[in-house]
């Protein structure tokens, strides 16, 4: 019995850690970039680790730059979406030859085995020459060639605003394998998700440019670093290799440009930041400012989510917009400094909720657009002291438009299957980060930042999903939450409650509630009295199977569940209705009622 007993355990235990495996694979990169063409050579070495319970017969990588060029699955679903997706400024169908992006793999080789491929334009299928068994690890070693299409999208060549390259996505990148199975998805312009490795990556390129790297650069010395003379510098022949090392990461992106200036600011706990930004006198001054404000951002995450793991960050002037990625982020830099502070605080942000807490973007991507959006929104309020009354009044804006649109689909949707472009960013960035600020209000401000501490120290430098985010709100709060997760992730179900306020018997005063829309929520309820007294009237949802404590100084009135059958419920006040000076459904704002228009009850005297 005592060996059926073990037997059981040992087999209960293997099920529970493999749920939660995730895989390894470590890069050795070498690089040529030719700047005149544009076009690079390479070859790679991927030490890849199985350490799921399944077997693997192949693997698949990325191929992100056969994108950019005509008639590829990108350019086809950019003409054939609901609306235009207005990230991509480009027709990709009208590129030219030099004007396109292509990568190639050549002569893949698996333990120096010749392997099977299918080119599949953005993934490469790879039939494996030996099949992996779980806890086995196999070398592929490749060489590959590339072109930087002119930018497009987060990476190219020749930017607008004169980055000579902005180099992301640019290598054969190993597809994730989950417990959801292969994430190889064609890239249609959405989002990323890889596997956490080491990369030791050597860049070789013309000496008159400086660059800008994830990872750590191994050879200052001999790059000369830091020159005080740009001009010197250009007129240098030759090439020169910067070779990198990036730890426990699950990407790796560099720039390159000839008119870097480059700046170092001290960040929070010995953290250096970097800054690279065109030799532009237009925009110095907006850089020069940027950096310690970005130290005090960093400060900011550091104490509501976690650490930030590595020893540098830098900030870098590149292709269009903003997107983060290991340990830097691409920004466009012309812009006005609100703006620019803006877009570093929100990139900033993703080094946590994207480079840390790696979701599958995907599939959960308002996981890290909208937790990044909650996050540096409160952080870019308290570093400039705006202290606005409501940081949060953009994010409910834009989800109030989504839910009225017509268009709206569930956010558990697959980033590339949105029908809608503007379905999908109001989904992710504005409704993800509603989910936060909605959840403060169910469970508290203070018990939310708890949960995302905690939920950082668990799920650090692993792929979280939202069911795992859901378990320690319930666990730091005592309150359930999975009607909250299903509802708002998973429908697009609405919140709307009304409110009417009657004369009731006996010098007593009834509120009138209904709820009118098919999300259920707790209600907060305050009534303000004429001779200045005020009631916070508490009503949880019996799916919530707890209650959330006062975070008011006020007089805190908790009364009994509602359950979701009923779409009526009724309180009765114990003053009379003309002692009443007004009534108000959640005076935080925090729950996302699509018509307020009926939350609300004013004296007719006032």
């Amino acid at each position: 019995m005592k060996k059926v007993l073990l037997s059981f355990v040992f087999l209960f235990a293997s099920f529970a850690s493999a749920q939660y495996w995730q895989q390894a694979v470590d890069y050795t990169i070498a690089v040529e970039l030719e700047a005149e063409t544009a076009q690079y050579k390479g070859t790679q070495t991927v030490v890849y680790t199985n350490n799921s319970p399944e077997t693997l017969r192949k693997v698949f990588f990325h191929q992100y730059f056969n994108a950019f060029k005509p008639g590829s699955e990108l350019a086809i679903r950019l003409k054939n979406a609901g609306d235009k997706n207005g990230r991509f400024k480009v027709d990709i169908d009208s590129l030219s030859p030099k004007q396109q992006g292509f990568l190639k793999v050549i002569g893949l080789t698996q333990d120096d085995i010749i392997a099977e491929v299918v080119d599949s334009e953005t993934i490469l299928e790879v039939s494996l020459a030996k099949a992996l068994a779980p806890g086995e690890s196999t070398t592929f070693k490749m060489s590959f060639e590339g072109q930087v299409p002119d930018v497009i999208r987060r990476a190219g060549k020749n930017s607008k605003e004169g980055i000579a390259f902005s180099m992301a996505q640019w290598y054969p990148k190993m597809a994730e394998y989950d417990s959801e199975g292969w994430n190889a998805d064609p890239y249609t312009g959405r989002e990323f998700h890889g596997v956490w490795g080491n990369f030791d990556v050597k860049i070789t390129l013309d000496k008159a440019f400086t660059v800008a790297a994830s990872g750590y650069l191994q050879n200052a010395d001999e790059i000369g670093r830091g020159y005080s003379d740009r001009k010197k510098a250009k007129s240098k022949k030759g090439k020169i290799t910067w070779h990198y090392v990036a730890p426990n990461v699950h990407d790796f992106t560099w720039a390159a440009d000839p008119d870097y200036i480059h700046d170092t600011y001290p960040g929070p706990n010995d953290v250096t930041l970097h800054f690279f930004y065109k030799n532009n006198p237009e925009i110095i001054e907006n850089w020069k400012k940027l950096q310690p404000l970005t130290t005090e951002l960093m400060a900011y995450f550091n104490e509501k989510i976690g650490p930030y793991p590595y020893k540098q960050y830098s900030v870098v002037h590149g292709g269009d917009g903003g997107m983060e990625y290991a340990m830097l982020t691409l920004i466009t830099g012309n812009r006005k400094f609100g703006s620019l502070l803006g877009v570093t605080a929100h990139e900033l942000a993703h080094s946590w909720f994207q480079h840390v807490l790696a979701t599958n973007e995907t599939k959960h991507e308002w996981m890290d657009e909208g937790f990044t959006s909650f996050i540096s929104t409160l952080a870019v309020d308290e570093v400039l002291a705006e202290n606005k009354e409501f940081p949060l009044e953009g994010s409910y804006r834009g989800y109030y438009g989504l839910a009225t649109s017509g268009v709206e689909m569930p956010q558990a949707t697959n980033a590339n299957r949105y029908s809608y472009n503007y379905a999908y960013e109001r989904a992710a960035y504005s409704k993800g980060s509603v989910f936060l600020g909605q959840l403060s209000y169910i469970i508290g401000k203070e018990k939310l930042f708890e949960t995302l501490q905690t939920y950082y120290d668990e799920w650090k430098f692993k792929h979280p999903l939202p069911n795992d985010f859901r378990v320690i709100a319930e666990r730091v709060s005592g309150v359930q939450l999975q009607w909250y997760l299903t509802d708002w992730t998973q429908t697009t179900n609405t919140i709307d409650y009304a409110l009417n306020v009657e004369k009731g018997e006996e010098n007593k005063t009834i509120l009138q509630l209904e709820r009118k829309g098919l999300m259920p929520m707790p209600l907060e309820i305050l009534v303000q009295y004429k001779n200045g007294d005020a009631q916070l009237h508490y009503i949880p949802i019996s799916l919530m199977r707890g209650e959330k404590e006062n975070p008011y100084p006020i007089e805190w009135n908790v009364h009994a569940d509602w359950t979701w059958a009923n779409p009526k419920y009724s309180i009765e006040l114990n003053r009379t209705l003309n002692d009443i000076e007004a009534v108000v459904i959640d005076p935080s704002n925090l729950m996302a009622d699509i018509d307020k228009t009926n939350n609300y009850y004013v004296s007719p005297e006032k």
